[in-house]
């Protein structure tokens, strides 16, 4: 195999060319690879987040897959009270539940207790998981819907 160089510009030292070409290389790399960590942060971090917020915070009643508790607690898998009481949803992650509400023809009258603690952010970030797993296909939450329905909780 032949050993290829680098045309010389200049004074003629191809060495100094290829160095150069090297660390320009190595340096577009590095960039390269930052840029991509970067924006594999950015992206699907919402339901990761939303995932371990879940977890946390609601998955003890709600089960890790959604279903709930038989008759006490209502499933959140599959669930047709997510679109129906899309705007009341954000308030209820925050300050919890005491109606009795009827979820996919059953009702359900245990007390959900709120998280005060959630961030807007937060409550995004869970509406967003619930929303995207167990069949569930819901319209996603922007930040700035959420804020807005938090503001006007009764």
């Amino acid at each position: 195999m032949k050993n290829l160089k680098c045309p010389a510009r200049g004074n003629g030292d191809s060495n100094q060319t290829h160095r150069t070409l090297s660390a320009r290389f190595n340096s577009c790399a590095v960039l390269g690879i930052f840029l991509l960590l970067l924006l594999s942060a950015c992206g699907g971090t919402s339901y990761a987040e939303g995932e371990r917020l879940y977890k946390t915070h609601c998955a003890n009643c709600h089960m890790d897959d959604g279903v709930g508790l038989s008759a006490l607690i209502p499933p959140l898998a599959g669930s047709d009270f997510l679109a129906a009481e899309r705007e009341r949803l954000p308030c209820i992650l925050r300050h919890g539940l005491k109606d009795t509400i009827q979820v996919n023809g059953r009702q359900f009258a245990e007390e959900m207790p709120g998280v005060p603690t959630l961030s807007a952010v937060h409550v995004t970030n869970i509406l967003n998981f619930i929303n995207h797993n167990w069949g569930n296909q819901q319209p996603p939450y922007r930040l700035d819907e959420v804020e807005r329905l938090l503001e006007q909780c009764e």
